[in-house]
């Protein structure tokens, strides 16, 4: 006796629905792991730059606070400092705002009651080893501003100022959140 086998048609659908989703996932990861390896490229730091750190007393809440409150208050200057074109003018703009950012610095020290020494810094300054984006940065000294708050101990943010670009590092580990459509389109999908 010979068994037909019959396929009904609502299986058909969610075997055809569950294979778009497949193949959506994975164009949305082909898409990622390109979009990834194409931004690794951009994030290494060259030879010629200039950074930037700020660093804390400690890693308690009121110094981390404290550590923000200042970094706020000279983020309009490093604005101005990020706008340069050339490393040359990026120089100028640190030196010629100096004396602005100190000054900004006490003033929030004292606006959130905060009394640990700040010591800012242009010059070349000791960076230790950093992983970021796959990439090893050696120790070493480097052209840099750096704002060393108290005993600065705690966990720093650190920012290349010239060429422009900012990342965020606790506790010595890389600690960065991107967020991509891709990631979030997945997500839904799944969902």
């Amino acid at each position: 006796m010979n068994k037909k086998i019959i396929i009904r048609p609502t299986l058909n659908r969610k075997v055809g629905f569950l294979m778009k989703k497949i193949l959506i996932i994975l164009a949305v990861i082909i898409l990622i792991l390109i979009y990834n390896n194409e931004d690794k490229k951009y994030l290494v730091i060259p030879e010629e730059s200039i950074r930037y750190r700020i660093i804390p007393n400690s890693n308690s809440v009121e110094d981390i606070n404290a550590k923000e409150q200042i970094q706020k208050s000279v983020e309009t200057d490093l604005k101005k400092i990020m706008e340069a074109n050339s490393i040359e003018e990026t120089r100028e703009n640190i030196i010629n705002n100096l004396e602005n950012i100190k000054q900004n610095i006490e003033i929030t020290k004292k606006n959130i009651n905060y009394d640990k020494d700040v010591k800012v810094n242009y010059g070349l300054n000791y960076f230790p080893e950093k992983e970021f984006m796959g990439n090893t940065y050696k120790a070493g000294y480097y052209e840099s501003l750096v704002v060393e708050i108290g005993k600065a101990e705690g966990s720093n943010f650190w920012c290349v100022l010239f060429p422009p670009l900012c990342m965020m590092e606790n506790e010595g580990k890389e600690e960065v959140e991107y967020t991509f459509f891709l990631k979030n389109l997945i997500s839904k999908i799944i969902n």
